[in-house]
C-alpha cells in the first residue's frame, strides 16, 4: 500500500498540543504519513515555555538525511527553528534533495507569549528558508516583523501580505487572528489576493493552533491539491479541532486533533 508522505522540521512540545506533537497528529488525521526531524526539544505546558534544548545542527543533518534517504517526503514542513546554524543545516538539506512542497511557519513567539527564536535567527530564515517556501504562514506579529508594518485591520493585512509576498518573491497566508478580522486569513500567491473567511469559535484552548494549521496544509499539498484547496481544507479542519472544546490545562489549552477519529480503537472504556 502506497501513502502519500510528509516531514515536519521543527521543535518538540512535551504537553503535546504544539510542535511536532501537533504536527504528527495534524498530518495522520488529514491522511499522509508523518515523520519528524527536532530542532529542539522543549519543556513546555498551556502555562508557558520554561526550558529549551537545542539539538546540535550535525544530529538535525542527521535526521533529515535519514528520512530523504529511505522515505521521500512528498511535502514539507518548517516550524521552530531558533537559531542560525539549524537554519543553516535545513536550507542545506532541502536544496540537496530537491524537496517540494516546502512550507515555512516563522514560529517566532508561542501562543502563551514566550519567545521561541534569537533575533538574529530572523533574517536567516528570510534569507535562506524562506525563497525556497511553496508558502508561509506568518501570524499577525509574525507579519509586522516581515513586512516591518502595523497590523491593525483588514487593510493593513492586504496592504503586509502583498509587501511580504512582493518582497521576498513567496506565497504567503497572513493569519487574521489575534482580535483582527475573526479568524478570517488571507492569501497573497501569484500576485492574486484570496481571503479564506472564518467563524472565530468562542475557545479559549488554541495552543499550537498555527502548527496545527500549516502542517495540515502540507499534508493535503502532499496528496496533490492546489494551495488554495490546501488552505481551505487545512481551516475546515482546525475549526472541527477547535469546536471540539476540548478543555486540558491550566493556560491556553490544546486543540482536539483527533475530533474527526471514530474508529473502534479510539473508543472509550464502557462503564
Amino acid at each position: 500500500m502506497k501513502k502519500k508522505t510528509a516531514l515536519t522540521i521543527a521543535g518538540s512540545d512535551c504537553s503535546g498540543g504544539a510542535g511536532i506533537q501537533a504536527d504528527l497528529k495534524t498530518m495522520t488525521m488529514n491522511g499522509v504519513y508523518a515523520m519528524s526531524a527536532i530542532t529542539a526539544l522543549t519543556a513546555q505546558n498551556t502555562t508557558g515555555v520554561k526550558a529549551i534544548q537545542e539539538s546540535t545542527p550535525d544530529f538535525l543533518r542527521q535526521q533529515i538525511d535519514a528520512v530523504f534517504e529511505d522515505i521521500y517526503p512528498d511535502a514539507v514542513k518548517i516550524g521552530m527553528v531558533a537559531s542560525n546554524q539549524l537554519i543553516h543545516v535545513i536550507s542545506d538539506r532541502l536544496n540537496f534533495y530537491n524537496a517540494k512542497n516546502i512550507v515555512v511557519d516563522p514560529v517566532m513567539v508561542a501562543t502563551s507569549g514566550s519567545a521561541l527564536m534569537k533575533n538574529d535567527a530572523v533574517q536567516t530564515l528570510i534569507d535562506e528558508l524562506i525563497p525556497i517556501s511553496t508558502l508561509i504562514t506568518p501570524n499577525i506579529p509574525e507579519g509586522e516583523v516581515l513586512s516591518g508594518l502595523t497590523i491593525n485591520s483588514r487593510e493593513d493585512m492586504i496592504t503586509a501580505a502583498r509587501l511580504i509576498g512582493e518582497r521576498y518573491n513567496c506565497s504567503v497566508l497572513l493569519k487574521g487572528g489575534h482580535s483582527i478580522n475573526d479568524a478570517n486569513d488571507l492569501l497573497f500567491s501569484n500576485g492574486e489576493l484570496i481571503w479564506f473567511e472564518g467563524k472565530r469559535i468562542d475557545n479559549p484552548n488554541t495552543h499550537g493552533t498555527g502548527c496545527t494549521l500549516s502542517s495540515a496544509i502540507t499534508s493535503n499539498l502532499a496528496k496533490g491539491f492546489t494551495l488554495t484547496e490546501s488552505v481551505q481544507r487545512a481551516k475546515d479542519y482546525i475549526s472541527g479541532a477547535l469546536a471540539a472544546m476540548l478543555d486540558l490545562g491550566k493556560g491556553s489549552g490544546p486543540m482536539d486533533h483527533a475530533f474527526d477519529l471514530r474508529g473502534e480503537f479510539s473508543k472509550e472504556k464502557a462503564l
